[in-house]
């Protein structure tokens, strides 16, 4: 593809990383043969900014119902989720009759606070496993894609919401022309469309390369998003940086007219043309980090391998498939990773076909090393694994660059 998916301009790649699997596709040894690769290469778009990838996958390959990832996985996260609907309780819904619609409302860890506060809401989740379990707990979902036509439906059958709200969901999205849309169509005239998402000014800055894998189609700014808000009838009115994720922007959309922009907004995009974010120099600096890191990480192991140490991974994380694919680690030099997701122990990493252990038997033994996929968790992780560090094991880390902790 080198048309931009939003304008129609030129894009231009600055990295590829050649044949990747897809991200959660975690195979039974007896079933890789019929795992579906693509060409994960990411470009911008020289017209509107808009940083995305060069070739799509078919939605249905990658959320249907065995979607192994869940929302509510992490106590960081599940507090941050509840944090947000006590956010948007307080600010947004507030009227006589509030309603509130999140688009991938995954195991529904955000809308079951909006639930147990009383608030009409709508979960709507593609992934029918995650939306079961979300339902199970009470949460209203709707299993489906959103799109314009889904948005008109909820619409006529709901009324308008005040709040349409999504985490790490809006940059999956191909075809935000349709969304954009259905948020016209389903949006309260004074109501708000809030989203967070990965920050390209963070992965570049922090070159955390593996946010780019086939569900993160874009990677957006607060230029971009202001851009595409614009294209229908939208405004962006608030930013705000989120530590969660390796570094996150929520974006907060109104219709033009509706609110003012905060100063935020402004900031936030001065400071990205000051970086010079959207240059294709600056994003081809990426690149060159990111072979930088994946050539240390290499011969980090291969020397522990070398000096006979044991060594392991953690977290089976969708981005981790990003590290090991491009670098060409397989079991040879990584035996196996561990994870506390049920669905993918006993399976197969992506691609790699490095084999999932649970974190249960993470200290049966130690290993002596663990390169910490969900960095994004380190805190977490470390204060949980403490046993492992106390036994001498170390962590390995590999953004912003290779280190033993």
């Amino acid at each position: 593809m080198t048309r931009c998916r939003i304008c129609g301009g030129q894009v231009r790649k600055f990295f590829d990383f050649g044949r990747q699997p897809l991200s959660d596709d975690f195979r039974a040894e007896e079933d890789v043969a019929g795992a579906y690769y693509f060409q994960l290469a990411v470009g911008a778009c020289a017209s509107c900014s808009m940083v995305q990838l060069l070739e799509e996958v078919p939605r249905e390959r990658m959320f249907n119902y065995d979607y192994p990832y869940h929302s509510s996985g992490s106590q960081r996260m599940r507090e941050h989720f509840a944090q947000t609907a006590r956010d948007l309780l307080a600010a947004e819904l507030t009227g006589p009759d509030p309603f509130c619609v999140e688009i991938g409302s995954n195991d529904g860890v955000m809308l079951g606070v909006v639930k147990d506060a009383g608030v009409r809401h709508l979960g709507v989740e593609p992934s029918g496993g995650v939306a079961e379990l979300a339902r199970k707990d009470g949460v209203r979902v709707r299993t489906d894609f959103f799109e314009e036509s889904t948005a008109a439906q909820i619409a006529a059958e709901e009324g308008r919401a005040d709040v349409i709200y999504a985490a790490n969901t809006i940059c999956h999205i191909p075809y935000l022309d349709s969304v954009f849309r259905g948020v016209d169509a389903l949006l309260a005239p004074d109501g708000v469309f809030v989203f967070e998402d990965p920050y390209l000014g963070d992965i570049v800055e922090r070159h955390t390369f593996d946010q780019i894998y086939d569900e993160h189609f874009y990677l957006f700014t607060a230029t971009s998003v202001r851009d595409v808000a614009r294209r229908f009838g939208f405004e962006l009115v608030g930013v705000k940086r989120l530590p969660v994720h390796g570094g996150e922007v929520r974006y907060t959309i109104a219709r033009a007219g509706a609110r003012p922009p905060a100063p935020e907004v402004e900031a936030l995009i001065s400071e990205e043309a000051r970086r010079g974010l959207h240059d294709l120099d600056t994003l081809k600096g990426l690149g060159a980090g990111i072979d930088r890191i994946c050539d240390d990480l290499v011969a980090l192991l291969r020397d522990l391998r070398e000096r006979g140490a044991r060594v392991a991974g953690y977290g089976a994380t969708a981005k981790s498939a990003t590290v090991l694919n491009y670098a060409g680690i397989g079991a040879d030099l990584l035996p196996c990773v561990y994870d506390t997701t049920p669905a993918k122990i006993g399976r197969l990493m992506p691609g790699s076909h490095i084999p999932i252990r649970s974190a249960a038997e993470f200290g049966r033994p130690y290993p002596d090393y663990a390169v910490l996929f969900a960095w994004n968790h380190t805190e977490e992780i470390v204060a949980r694994e403490a046993e492992f560090t106390a036994q001498g094991g170390r962590w390995i880390v590999y953004v912003p660059s290779v280190r033993i902790l």
